[in-house]
């Protein structure tokens, strides 16, 4: 079993950049596939990034491309997504996953896939 804690959210004013930590605690955090999800106020929750356990291949819903990077450092058993170009739209709690995978290449979307959730960490984009 994976523990996973997000930091780094706040305020940001819009076109400004955040980053994003997920710390996992446990072993075998490069056999997790990985990802980022977040939910707005009022809204369901929705996918922003994957990444494979090995950090090698990554996956982004539309409106992430472009402005955000998903990555990790096995080696600090640590998440990152670097958040740029940031809209008002982008205001949400932001929820990093895990699933254990034996699959390599294995990117995951959908919140159904994922095991271990964090408590999330808040962004506010201001306008």
């Amino acid at each position: 079993q994976v523990q996973l804690l997000e930091s780094g959210g706040g305020l940001v004013q819009g076109g400004g950049s955040l980053r994003l930590s997920c710390v996992a605690s446990g072993r075998a955090y490069s056999t997790y596939a990985m990802a980022w999800f977040r939910r707005a106020p009022g809204k369901e929750r929705e996918f922003v990034a994957a990444i494979t356990k090995n950090g090698d291949s990554t996956y982004y819903t539309d409106s992430a491309k472009g402005r955000f990077t998903i990555s990790r450092d096995n080696a600090k058993n640590t998440l990152y997504l670097q958040m740029n170009s940031l809209k008002p739209e982008d205001t949400a709690d932001y929820y990093c996953a895990a699933r254990p995978t034996e699959v390599s290449m294995g990117l995951y979307q959908y919140s159904y896939q994922y095991y271990y959730w964090g408590q999330g960490t808040q962004v506010t984009v201001s306008s």
